[in-house]
């Protein structure tokens, strides 16, 4: 068997692609990024209703509100977490107390509630929903979210929550 002799040019080029392969970082872990809590949006809490009932369906249904909530930093899902949803619909005007309710999230921190098709007020299609740390376990800031739906015609909206530890 005869030992390989490399060449100047082999130890060259295999010192440099160790060079630049140490300079683009894979020879280290890579690390999961902070992921930021979502702000208060202006406007998210009009016409809020403190302690809303938590309700199986808001009025006839037929468009779903959907959503994930998270813990600020790691991402890990929130479970049990209230989320109160209310809306401008077909069925009535987001002042109206038959057009609020709240909904827990799952193991998995999500949230799925069906409503009637949310309708433009003040010329958007939007919800509203929150996590309002008064009604929970007082774990995370409050966030008020106001979501403008692409299409009125839209017949679902999906919201991420990520919540900071107070």
């Amino acid at each position: 068997m005869t030992t390989p002799n490399p060449t100047r040019r082999t130890v060259v080029s295999t010192a440099g692609a160790a060079l630049l392969i140490g300079a683009s970082g894979l020879t280290i872990p890579a690390r999961a990024q902070s992921l930021a809590p979502t702000p208060t949006m202006r406007g998210g809490a009009n016409n809020y209703r403190p302690g809303a009932p938590v309700v199986e369906r808001i009025g006839g249904g037929g468009f779903w509100t959907t959503g994930t909530v998270r813990r600020a930093s790691d991402g890990a899902p929130l479970a049990g977490r209230r989320i109160q949803v209310w809306a401008h619909t077909t069925e009535g005007h987001e002042r109206d107390a038959r057009s609020h309710g709240a909904v827990l999230t799952d193991a998995d921190g999500v949230f799925r509630i069906e409503m009637p098709q949310i309708v433009p007020a003040f010329g958007q299609p939007h919800g509203h929903l929150a996590y309002d740390t008064d009604y929970d376990d007082g774990g995370f800031e409050t966030v008020f979210l106001r979501p403008v739906m692409a299409r009125a015609s839209d017949t679902s909206l999906h919201v991420e929550f990520v919540l900071r530890p107070v």
